[in-house]
Formats: C-alpha cells, structure tokens, sequence
C-alpha cells in the first residue's frame, strides 16, 4: 500500500470540484491557526489575570476557552472532510501566522479584557474575510464560519461592555496594540 505525502486527499465534498474543496480546506487552514492560537491566549490570560474582579473574570473566559475549543475541533474536522489533511503542529501555526504572540502575561482584569479586545478584533475580522472568500464556492463552509463568527463577536462584547462608558465609548477605542489597550485601561 503506497503512503501519501501531501497534504492533499484525491477527494472532496459532492458538489464541490476537487479544486474548489481544496482550496475552501486552505482557506479553513489559517482559521484552525487563528482559532488555536486564540484558545491559547484565552487561557494564558485566564491563567495570568489579577487584582479587582479577578474571579469574574477568570471565570468568564474558560467558557470562551471551551467554546473556541470546540470551533478548533469543528475547523479540523471539516478541513478533513473537504480532503485537506488539518495541521494543528505548534510549529506551523508558528510559521504560517501573521500576528505575533500575546503581549501581556501577569496583569490587572483591565489589562487583559482590553488586550484580549484587540486579539477579538482581529479574529472576527479575518474571520469574516474567510467568510467572503469561501461564500461563493461552498455554503456548508460558509455557514460554519459565519457561527462561529457570531459566537465570537459575542464574546468580544463580553470584554467591551468592561471596557465600555455610559457615554458607549471603549476605553481601548484609540490602540493599535496589545500593550496600547492594556495601558488605556490601567
């Protein structure tokens, strides 16, 4: 029996082309990087996070956690039911990802609620370019990112409404980085 090296299956949905799935599996690729590295950073913020309403919001991010957990596992499996095989290597994501690590480490709830506000922005935001660029070519796929889009937007209100005034302004509204927001929310 001959073993395959690529990383590609000779297969893909029904109704797909062989082209289309794969490169809907590619897309998907950035998104299982995106969505691991963001549990990651959840819980190291979890695991990090101190001083006034800690407990608050400790607690509220391990369901954030388990949740974008789940959306990894979801991702990885629908990559490999397009024949895309899913890399969920350290290394690779390392690799193939344009953002760099989390900035923060032992910090006040602020700081982190308003650093994780930008690492939020930037997911739902390439999230929803996946979105486009998957929506002509496989509605199954789209429909997935658009879910678990939802879900996200909804945790990143969960940190904005401490971030947020009675006016409705973010305290973070003017960073452009991690340690920018935190600063802003000190």
């Amino acid at each position: 029996m001959a073993t395959r090296k690529n990383s590609h299956a000779g297969f893909t949905v029904p109704g797909l082309t062989l082209t289309n799935g794969h490169k809907v599996g590619e897309i998907l690729q950035l998104r299982l990087h995106a969505l691991n590295d963001l549990q990651l950073t959840l819980k190291h913020a979890h695991w990090n996070v101190v001083g006034r309403n800690f407990i608050a919001v400790h607690e509220m991010l391990d369901p954030e956690v388990d949740e974008v957990r789940g959306m990894v596992d979801e991702t990885a499996e629908r990559m490999a039911t397009l024949g895309v095989s899913p890399n969920g290597l350290p290394g690779e994501l390392v690799k193939s990802r344009s953002w760099d690590d989390y900035s923060i480490g032992r910090a006040g709830t602020g700081e982190h609620i308003a650093a994780l506000d930008l690492v939020y922005k930037g997911v739902v935001a390439s999230h929803r370019q996946a979105i486009g660029e998957v929506g002509p070519l496989d509605p199954i796929t789209e429909d997935m990112l658009i879910g678990q889009t939802a879900k996200l937007e909804h945790f990143q209100w969960f940190l904005r409404s401490h971030l947020e005034d009675g006016a409705g302004n973010l305290a973070d509204a003017a960073a452009h980085t991690e340690k920018a927001a935190a600063a802003a929310a000190k």
